[in-house]
């Protein structure tokens, strides 16, 4: 069965200004190292529109919706906070965004395809319900899980957070959920933005202990990750037993990158990918999708990009 691949052009229409780190590049750097490798050919492109207003709303304030819409409209700079540029074009790319990982959603549960990449910007796992923060203006892995729990009827859902920076805004979402996992590695929040995600951060009320943060020192690499993944993602995965597993897939833990202080190699997206495959095979019917999350420099996100999709295609 065919690994979906959901992704739109209109995505690109979300414009930053010269030197800010989301650009349109990197999903044409993407692209580029798909083809060149022979992995796009082997996907099966998905129909993506952009997100019904009523499903955002269903992780967002339908005030908060409303006000990205307008702000873009009115030709402001930016929403939320000034490093979050917007454009008139970017309230339909972020719609489109989480338009694709609904897509892929719905071709998951409906078995048509097992696993899924979505290329997707502007990037989400900090956006918040009511905030937009960290390049974020919606929340594609909330929306898409809350679609596969609400939806599709899938009784968990279980999210990995691979990016470098912890994802605030997810967290913030299910924190006091227990139908929802949320485990994020990431940078010593004592070091890098946002500055949250520390161990003792384990969610609220019903949700507690289904929020598991992982923070790693600056300059860690593979094995320190192995480990993690050994003593820490893996067990928690086993013990929650997702019917479906959702990848925050960040690639600015890569040591080519300069925004943080991680040294993966992009191997190391390999070898996670299949880690969470297995997860997914044991408990899930191997249902898992990945969408796209930070990950700076075009050329190493490319390579990054290929080594985790081909062990999506050829897992």
């Amino acid at each position: 069965m065919s690994v979906g691949w959901a992704y739109h052009a209109s995505m690109l229409r979300h414009r930053t200004p010269s030197g800010h780190p989301d650009c349109p590049e990197r999903l044409e750097s993407i692209q580029e190292a798909l083809t060149e490798a022979g992995l796009l050919s082997r996907m099966q492109p998905l129909v993506v529109e952009p997100a019904p207003l009523e499903l955002l709303e269903a992780v967002h304030h339908p005030a908060y919706v409303a006000l990205v819409e307008m702000a873009c409209q009115q030709g402001l700079s930016f929403v939320g906070s000034t490093e979050t540029k917007i454009s008139p074009e970017s309230f339909n790319a972020a719609r489109l965004a989480s338009g694709a990982v609904l897509a892929a959603c719905t071709a998951v549960a409906r078995g048509q395809i097992r696993r899924a990449f979505c290329a997707v910007r502007p990037p989400g796992h900090h956006a918040e319900s009511d905030r937009a923060a960290g390049f974020c203006l919606f929340n594609h892995v909330a929306v898409g899980a809350e679609y596969l729990r609400q939806r599709c009827g899938l009784p968990r859902v279980a999210i990995v957070d691979w990016d470098v920076h912890h994802g605030n805004g997810t967290q913030r979402i299910f924190e006091a959920r227990d139908d929802v996992l949320f485990i994020s590695i990431h940078e010593s929040p004592l070091r890098l933005y946002p500055h949250t995600g520390h161990a003792h951060e384990r969610g609220t009320g019903r949700g507690e202990g289904c929020t598991l943060n992982i923070t790693m020192p600056p300059g860690s690499g593979d094995q320190e990750y192995r480990r993690a993944f050994d003593e820490q993602i893996l067990p928690a995965l086993d013990a929650f037993k997702p019917a479906c597993l959702l990848v925050s897939a960040g690639f600015d833990s890569a040591g080519a990158e300069r925004i943080a202080h991680i040294q993966l190699d992009p191997a190391s997206y390999g070898w996670m990918t299949q880690a969470l495959m297995a997860i997914a095979d044991a408990h899930a019917g191997g249902r898992l999708i990945s969408v796209l999350e930070g990950g700076y420099d075009p050329a190493s996100l490319g390579h990054c990009v290929v080594e985790h999709v081909r062990s999506l295609v050829e897992g």
